[in-house]
């Protein structure tokens, strides 16, 4: 925990702020814009985020907690359904729920369902963010404002480009208006609750993603085995294991001689050594385990969802 209430100045505000919305809502690309820095991985893949935590930004004056969740939308094996349930459950016990619509994109029946659960969330101020507003006209953003209104009675509404950085602060401090006076629950020098070993594989799953898009982005898994730092030659060694389910996917992450698979070590390592502030030597294999992602018990080893 962090420091105590009369160790802080009176007026000191802190609470819990959800970032929910559709798949490629927007969601931690907002998270990464707010906390200056790259914390949550993103892609253009749906369901990108599989992992809900937390980043905590501290200010003078107030500490925010964010937390990041998987898209809301409609299941079709375990894994959608763990994602989805531990994005409701973040609903659960926060200060303000903040619903992502994408401005370029028409309000459908996903939003309306995502806004029925944001409703639902008792005693949680509530925030609609309309995001990615440089893809879209300003006709366009008046629109789903207009459209957005109908959704829920929202107590405030911002729209912002994470991208571009426009309203990101005016987001900031509409948040930490409806924050509560409290402690700083989080050390002021920390900024996510996530395991390093679990942002270190999310790293590499977004390389992935990003390096495949509709191939095999789903039926990927990466777990990291065994992490060790030299401290002689300042080197941390990542040995993890990619995890897709049939052998035809081994195939396409491996590539000819290799080739895939050496690519996504080079791109993932970069964001690493900033991560780490060292040099890496990332060691990848690739295994197969069918049908993974129908099965509760190995979709919690592989730490997504509320098996944490």
């Amino acid at each position: 925990m962090g420091g105590t209430p009369d160790a802080l100045p009176d007026g000191f505000k802190s609470g819990f702020v959800t970032l929910v919305g559709r798949p490629n809502a927007g969601k931690s690309t907002l998270l990464n814009a707010v906390m200056g820095k790259k914390i949550a991985i993103t892609s253009d893949t749906a369901q990108t985020t599989r992992h809900r935590f937390r980043a905590v930004l501290t200010r003078e004056g107030f500490q925010m907690i964010i937390v990041d969740t998987p898209g809301l939308h409609k299941p079709h094996d375990a894994l959608g359904e763990e994602l989805n349930t531990s994005a409701i459950k973040a609903l659960e016990d926060v200060d303000v729920v903040a619903m992502l619509i994408d401005a370029s994109a028409p309000i459908g029946r996903g939003d309306a369902w995502v806004a029925e659960q944001v409703r639902a969330a008792r005693g949680a101020r509530k925030i609609c963010v309309l995001s990615k507003c440089d893809l879209a006209t300003e006709a366009q953003i008046a629109a789903q404002r207009e459209a957005a209104e109908g959704l829920a009675d929202w107590d405030a509404m911002v729209a912002l480009s994470s991208e571009t950085g426009y309203n990101v602060e005016a987001f900031v401090e509409e948040v930490t208006y409806f924050l509560p006076e409290g402690p700083a629950w989080f050390p002021p020098d920390m900024e996510t609750d996530q395991p390093l070993e679990v942002m270190i594989a999310e790293f590499v799953r977004e390389k992935i993603l990003r390096g495949f898009h509709d191939e095999v982005p789903h039926a990927i898994g990466v777990v990291v085995e065994e992490m060790e730092y030299v401290r002689k030659t300042d080197l941390t060694r990542i040995y993890a294991i990619v995890y897709v389910e049939r052998d035809s996917q081994k195939g396409i992450i491996i590539g000819k001689r290799g080739s895939a698979l050496k690519q996504i070590g080079t791109e993932a390592r970069r964001d690493l050594e900033q991560l780490l502030g060292t040099r890496v030597f990332l060691d990848l294999r690739v295994k197969v385990k069918k049908n993974w992602r129908r099965d509760a018990n190995q979709i919690r080893r592989f730490g997504y969802g509320e098996g944490l």
